[in-house]
């Protein structure tokens, strides 16, 4: 197994999870989503069926998220997002504010809680009833550098 290969528990709209690993880079390759299960078999899986890749640290626990929502407003830079699936269900997280970055078969989201087990979750678009953006965090309106002042111009040649 390669050391891209991250550990996962992908829970499909049917209640029925499965575990194993991916490649982060080509997790929906050919549209669909790939899996080498903890038998060592290539699972193909279609992207309508799950509704969430979640890259857990151990396979021990069940990757149940502790909270589902932000109790505060987060600090870590990115877009605020409040995402609800076919099922109603709803979970609030962090993407990147560099929209470059997100893919056409979905979103990888950063959970509220990132001390637990699960670290990120890739949500396929074809899970989503609705995406809301609550807010953007950070980002360069904070940072900007004050102009600092003219200096003046030192003459370079003696006229």
């Amino acid at each position: 197994m390669a050391s891209t290969h991250k550990r996962v528990i992908v829970r499909k709209f049917d209640r029925d999870t499965l575990q194993g690993y991916v490649a982060p880079g080509a997790l929906a390759a050919n549209g669909r989503i790939e899996v080498l299960n903890t038998a060592g078999k290539v699972v193909s899986l279609e992207p309508r069926d799950v509704k969430g890749v979640y890259f857990v640290r151990d396979f021990n626990d069940s990757g149940d998220l502790a909270r589902k929502t932000f109790s505060s407003r987060p600090r870590t830079e990115g877009l605020w997002i409040r995402a609800k699936f076919l099922d109603n269900d709803v979970l609030e997280g962090m993407i990147p504010a560099d929209l470059n970055l997100q893919t056409a078969e979905g979103y990888m989201v950063t959970p509220p809680d990132t001390r637990g087990n699960t670290q990120r979750i890739f949500i396929p678009r074809t899970a989503l009833s609705e995406l809301t953006v609550l807010g953007v965090i950070g980002g360069p309106q904070g940072r900007r550098r004050r102009p600092s002042a003219d200096a003046a111009q030192v003459p370079m040649f003696s006229e």
